[in-house]
């Protein structure tokens, strides 16, 4: 699956890098995880691109929590409340 090129009208934040961090995951573990390359990870991660559907919601089975949690319309403060 390939990611999908970011829109500029309503964007989608994301929490992957500090998910990724306070689990102590890499780019390349979570790549693996998903079956992606750490680069598209690294993308994500930047908003460069977003996830298809089906990729986001691999990204939350390996972080166990539900789409909300790691994706969103508006940005997430730095201390998470989503948990």
């Amino acid at each position: 699956m390939s990611p999908v090129r970011r829109g500029t009208m309503r964007p989608i934040h994301n929490r992957i890098a500090a998910l990724r961090a306070e689990r102590g995951l890499s780019r390349a573990g979570l790549a693996d995880a998903v079956e992606v390359n750490p680069q598209t990870i690294g993308a994500l991660e930047r908003g460069d691109h977003y996830p298809s559907l089906d990729l986001a919601l691999r990204i939350c089975e390996v972080f166990g929590l539900p789409v909300e949690a790691v994706f969103g319309r508006m940005p997430f403060g730095r201390a998470s409340t989503h948990e």
